[in-house]
């Protein structure tokens, strides 16, 4: 697809790989709406950029529809989407205190694989009534991680939830082909992004010292060419891609 003129979406869009993404997008000639949580630099990235901002808290999953709608109505359309927002806790299965909270596993779910599906079934709702362009009408891009492949000990709850996003796929992609919209997901290892950004290089040269080059932490704007690459090339289809540098989690 064809990246200029076209109008996108971005989750998570105030901060590391989303406002990479934002702003690449923007700069090959994308309209771009921020959506990221209220007190976010979610406005001040979408001022850049001359789009708008919407905030959204994810797991308000009424909230994000009405947050979606709006940016959909402000754009004048949607074709690209791309989440970024989610997150973890860490915690084993069974500890001396006892098993792991169901409502603590239960949430990571929400704001990670539950919240994804929501973004993409109503940004496929949107994208469904474009003007096919080589019969295409949209792309859709969320995030999971190599942890959905390789969780450490304590990753259970982010593991089964990346995974959930992973999973999801192909078959997302297949139930919406008939339409001409594309559902990826892109598993980065280590980015600096949000807590990584600040670790010292000693430790980010401990943690990444598994890769097969480069031995480094990832950076956003590498993110942000794999998400235009996808949206790029139509071949790209139903599918979890690993950005990692041949990385691979050690259980610990």
């Amino acid at each position: 697809m064809e990246i200029s003129g076209k109008k996108a979406i971005v989750v998570g869009g105030a901060s590391g790989m989303g406002r990479a993404t934002a702003e690449l997008l923007a700069a090959r000639g994308a309209s771009v709406a921020v959506l990221d949580r209220e007190g976010s630099d979610g406005a001040k990235v979408a001022k850049e950029l001359g789009g708008p901002f919407h905030p959204v808290d994810v797991t308000d999953f009424a909230g994000t529809e009405q947050a979606i709608d709006a940016a959909v109505a402000g754009l004048g359309g949607l074709h690209v989407i791309v989440t970024t927002a989610g997150g973890g806790i860490a915690q084993r299965t069974l500890t001396r205190e006892g098993p792991h909270d169901l409502d603590a596993f239960r949430r990571v779910l929400d704001l990670n694989v539950v919240a994804s599906f929501n973004i993409s079934r109503l940004a496929a709702a949107h994208m469904s009534r474009n003007e096919p362009e080589d019969a295409e009408r949209g792309v859709i891009v969320n995030t999971s991680s190599i942890a959905a492949f390789e969780g450490q000990i304590g990753q259970v709850a982010y593991t089964a939830a990346k995974a959930g996003i992973a999973g999801m796929c192909l078959t997302m992609a297949r139930d919406l082909g008939s339409l001409g919209i594309r559902v990826l997901a892109i598993a980065p290892s280590l980015f600096a992004t949000g807590i990584t950004s600040r670790i010292t290089d000693e430790v980010a040269r401990n943690l990444t010292k598994d890769a097969a080059f480069p031995k480094r932490m990832g950076r956003p704007v590498e993110y942000a060419k794999f998400v235009l690459a996808i949206v790029d090339n139509p071949m790209l289809n139903g599918q979890c891609l690993r950005l990692d540098a041949g990385q691979r989690f050690a259980p610990r």
